[in-house]
């Protein structure tokens, strides 16, 4: 048969009738099993050629079934074959064998559509929760932002509001003032120090604080109390350790740190 979109296609469907009339059976018509089965043929023709072959192969096999026996019985009622139709058992439709390779591979690339798209689903249905709670989350973020920048901006204009009676009254020492308390805030978070030199002296003096306070941590790790080993017993120490080491006493032979001024 030839499907809507110009494809062929072998179907086959068997209908299940019973004899209710055996007069009209027999007189009515020539052949009632006859003009029952040319009945059934030109109703699936009908139905098959408004069909798509996909509709006939795979998803629209129960409408097919269905209108064609709908149709079966408008045909076959004005006739009185005294026949009523029990059911229609619609058997697989196939291609023809010239194309079924090639409708093999339709078939698969089908399910894997179907199979692909349930995919996709399911990752829609993962991601989305995640991607609204990210969105909300910096939503959350964005609106606490925001919150303290306004507080911290109307807590700089009320300090303002206070020191302008200030300035007003005493400019030059509200601004010595702001000033000083800004370097040292400034300077708490400094941990190097570059000092000048006297003038006619073009060196400058570099203190790295950073540096000198962890060479002083190391040294005070440096020596365990409960451990003497005999280099120390014996006076046996480097004339040039740094502060912080011990060395033999030349006292009582007592142990000391010594340090240098």
């Amino acid at each position: 048969m030839l499907t809507r979109d110009e494809n062929l296609v072998r179907v086959e469907m068997d209908v299940q009738y019973r004899v209710l009339e055996p007069r009209d059976y027999l007189f009515n018509v020539t052949n009632a099993d006859d003009s029952l089965r040319q009945a059934l043929d030109s109703a699936l023709r009908y139905v098959v050629g408004h069909s798509t072959m996909d509709d006939v192969l795979t998803v629209g096999r129960e409408r097919v079934r269905q209108e064609t026996r709908e149709l079966l019985e408008q045909i076959t009622e004005p006739y009185q074959l005294g026949l009523a139709v029990l059911d229609l058992n619609f058997l697989p439709a196939r291609p023809p064998e010239e194309v079924k390779d090639a409708f093999d591979d339709a078939i698969a690339a089908q399910e894997d559509e179907q199979r692909f798209i349930r995919e996709a689903e399911a990752y829609a249905r993962e991601i989305e929760p995640k991607a609204r709670g990210q969105v909300q989350r910096l939503l959350q973020e964005a609106e606490a932002y925001k919150e303290q920048v306004s507080l911290r901006a109307e807590g700089e204009v009320a300090r303002f509001r206070e020191l302008l009676p200030q300035y007003q009254q005493q400019p030059e020492l509200t601004r010595d003032r702001i000033y000083l308390e800004t370097m040292e805030e400034i300077y708490s978070k400094v941990n190097k120090v570059i000092v000048d030199t006297p003038e006619g002296n073009n060196s400058l003096l570099y203190l790295p604080l950073d540096k000198l306070a962890e060479q002083n941590a190391n040294r005070a790790t440096r020596v365990d109390p409960n451990i003497i080993t005999s280099d120390y017993l014996n006076g046996n120490v480097p004339a040039n350790q740094d502060s912080g080491q011990l060395r033999p006493g030349s006292d009582n032979g007592s142990i000391r740190p010594t340090g240098r001024n």
